[in-house]
């Protein structure tokens, strides 16, 4: 991202305005109307603190998160069974938004809301997600992905090859057999890992002059799967609201 001098918005409206994958650290905002923003960070918790009228929410924010999601608030677990008894939880959570899923007409699972990605997509990011920092970080797969994996928006402008990735929309059925043999991989490999295994270096995928332990891999799949599945519920009520509406 370009770095740019602060700039001074005063007495200015950015009512309806859309930031993605953008900058706003450190944003100062004073005076401002606020009704009906909607913030979405899924690095909140790692950040500063956020100021809502010189309260941090972070902690009210995370707190709530766990609320609606049972078994979220085990995703930074640090033993091989804290670890099995996290991917527990994530995996029947997906079983169940899986499930509400298949309850909709077949196109709705490839339907954007708001411009975000399908159900379909999400699945299919959740198998790369996986190729990157278990198959490629920490099993040292040369190329690890699987050709229905869904490459974040940056793959592509940072230089990385998308031709390893198929064209088109895959059958559901495909997506599903994907996605199920990662989740498989991932609960093999925490199943046998040992606490010693856990602190063992890896270069980081996307970093290579830098390195990172084995548990922060598996920590970084067990965010991407939360925080995805965030979006997933999200979308899947803004689909059955609609559907609802259409009769």
């Amino acid at each position: 991202m370009t770095e740019t001098q602060p700039e001074t918005f005063l007495d200015r409206s950015l009512r309806g305005a859309r930031f993605d994958r953008c900058d706003l650290s450190g944003v100062v905002m004073r005076g401002v109307d606020v009704a009906g923003l909607d913030l979405d960070s899924p690095w909140l918790d790692e950040g500063e603190a956020l100021l809502v009228n010189g309260v941090d929410v972070v902690p009210y924010v995370e707190a709530e998160l766990d609320r609606r999601f049972p078994g979220r608030s085990l995703r930074t677990a640090s033993d091989p069974a804290g670890l099995l008894a996290a991917w527990d939880a994530v995996e029947a959570a997906w079983a169940a938004a899986v499930e509400r899923a298949e309850g909709l007409p077949a196109e709705a699972r490839d339907r954007q809301v708001d411009g975000e990605w399908s159900f379909a997509q999400t699945l299919r990011h959740l198998v790369m997600a996986t190729d990157v920092w278990l198959r490629g970080a920490v099993l040292g797969i040369e190329q690890p992905y699987h050709p229905l994996g869904q490459p974040n928006a940056e793959f592509a402008t940072d230089g990385y090859d998308t031709s390893v990735f198929a064209d088109g929309i895959p059958a559901w059925a495909d997506v599903l057999a994907a996605r199920a043999s990662r989740q498989e991989l991932v609960r093999a490999f925490i199943a046998d890992v040992t606490a010693e295994e856990l602190t063992t270096r890896r270069t980081h995928p996307w970093s290579s002059e830098h390195t990172v332990d084995v548990l922060h891999c598996l920590h970084t799949i067990l965010r991407e799967e939360w925080e995805h599945l965030r979006f997933a519920v999200r979308d899947l009520d803004a689909l059955g609201t609609d559907l609802a509406a259409r009769g």
